[in-house]
């Protein structure tokens, strides 16, 4: 028997907590624009379909109905091929969310002659994510996933989203159990859905506590950090949670301009990590994937007034929008040609017999570290050798000296410089001269 779907605006959330909607965190016009010219551009680039791309188009208001409908049809083509076969939780999620910012049935999706329903292998996959966290004390995947799996079911009005955010508000409350700001944030936009649905007492306490933890941590690292919360890629998920639960941070206020003005001080190249970040940039949220007006998504950025929040951000954006178009200053030929030496170190002190092999590399400055990589692994392929796959946060190394991460064990390659991950990707990441990358196989 299928289950009513009944998704929720985020005002019909605010107005079920007991809460007046937030004011919108609205962006420069500039910055939104670029962002979205970049994200409609991806959907041509992309070989694979990315349902975050989708959902954050529609969000901000895209300007290329073309593209929101070319990549909506790819994404339905994916569901039917592979949501019942090798997707993990968090992808069938993210599918609901962008079928249903499309005002599309996610329990009804066609194409190629095939149909399957999303919702019901949201359900089983979340199911599944449930069981292990209570026989291993971790879920099949990750928390992330679990909160994407709960928000999704949520706000689609089905299945066990209040189980899954009950596990969710534990864990954002156990003092042993850090969690990721990507994590954190997630959990809170479930956990503000589930609050607003559910009659039960008990469970409201928990979820408000969790919801105040969670985003006075948010306030507090903002404050220490001069506007950052986790890492710059870790913004856009952590100023939805902020932008979304004002009420249980109340009576403090978030100073959006200041989280502003860090955003744009950065070039954002992942369309992932565009797609995170856009919808806070236009003051709206995942909340409100369920209940957008689809006739007039094409118009919403035509309608959005630019806002200047800080003095120094009008500066910010106009060194960004020349990056964007290309038009940054270049380096002279002879500085861009120079080289540089990068030290690379291997090492596994985690499984298997154990290693550790350090090179000093040569590489022409601004090369990237995945260009470091495979210089290390064109001068010695017996030691350094590796295998990558492309992940929708762009490039990902797999495997070094014949070592691969596995989603079974939680195992992957972890890269630092000096004692510090990195915050980008082997793709975009770009050593400077005498930098020490290292490699180390690690858990999660």
């Amino acid at each position: 028997m299928r289950m009513l779907r009944v998704p929720l605006s985020l005002g019909v959330l605010l107005a079920l907590v007991g809460a007046p909607p937030a004011q919108g965190c609205a962006a420069p016009q500039a910055l939104v624009s670029g962002m979205l010219q970049r994200l409609e551009g991806s959907v041509l680039e992309d070989a694979r379909p990315n349902p975050s791309v989708l959902l954050a188009l529609n969000l901000a208001g895209a300007s290329s109905r073309h593209v929101q409908k070319l990549l909506l049809q790819q994404l339905k083509e994916e569901a039917v091929e592979r949501a019942q076969k090798d997707m993990a939780s968090g992808e069938v999620a993210l599918l609901v969310l962008a079928l249903l910012s499309s005002c599309q049935d996610p329990q009804q999706v066609q194409a190629l002659g095939l149909s399957v329903d999303l919702l019901h292998v949201l359900q089983q996959a979340t199911d599944e994510e449930l069981a292990n966290m209570e026989v291993e004390g971790v879920p099949k995947t990750t928390l992330y996933n679990v909160g994407l799996d709960a928000l999704s079911l949520c706000l689609a009005g089905v299945g066990g989203y209040q189980e899954a955010s009950v596990e969710l508000a534990k864990e954002l409350l156990s003092p042993s159990s850090p969690l990721s700001v990507d994590t954190r944030a997630m959990a809170a936009l479930a956990l503000v859905c589930t609050y607003g649905r559910t009659d039960l007492h008990d469970v409201r306490d928990l979820l408000q506590e969790a919801l105040s933890t969670v985003t006075n941590g948010f306030l507090d690292e903002q404050e220490e950090r001069g506007g950052l919360i986790g890492n710059i890629y870790s913004m856009g998920l952590a100023m939805q949670a902020l932008e979304s639960a004002g009420r249980f941070y109340a009576p403090r206020q978030w100073d959006c301009s200041q989280a502003l003005s860090v955003v744009a001080e950065h070039h954002f190249q992942l369309p992932t990590a565009i797609a995170q970040l856009l919808p806070a940039l236009v003051g709206r949220t995942y909340l409100e994937a369920g209940s957008l007006d689809c006739s007039s998504i094409t118009r919403a950025s035509r309608s959005l007034q630019p806002r200047w929040p800080h003095p120094q951000v009008r500066l910010l954006l106009m060194g960004w929008a020349l990056r964007a178009r290309g038009a940054a200053p270049s380096m002279p030929l002879s500085l861009a040609a120079a080289p540089i030496t990068v030290q690379f170190s291997i090492i596994n002190k985690l499984q298997g017999k154990h290693f550790s092999f350090s090179t000093a590399v040569q590489v022409p400055a601004g090369s990237t570290l995945l260009e470091v990589l495979e210089a290390a692994a064109e001068e010695d392929p017996t030691v350094y050798s590796f295998q990558t796959e492309q992940t929708s946060w762009g490039t990902m190394v797999v495997s070094i000296h014949g070592l691969a991460g596995n989603a079974a064990d939680r195992t992957y390659w972890r890269f630092l410089s000096g004692s510090d991950a990195l915050q980008e990707g082997v793709a975009l990441y770009k050593p400077q001269d005498g930098e020490h990358i290292q490699a180390v196989f690690s858990t999660y």
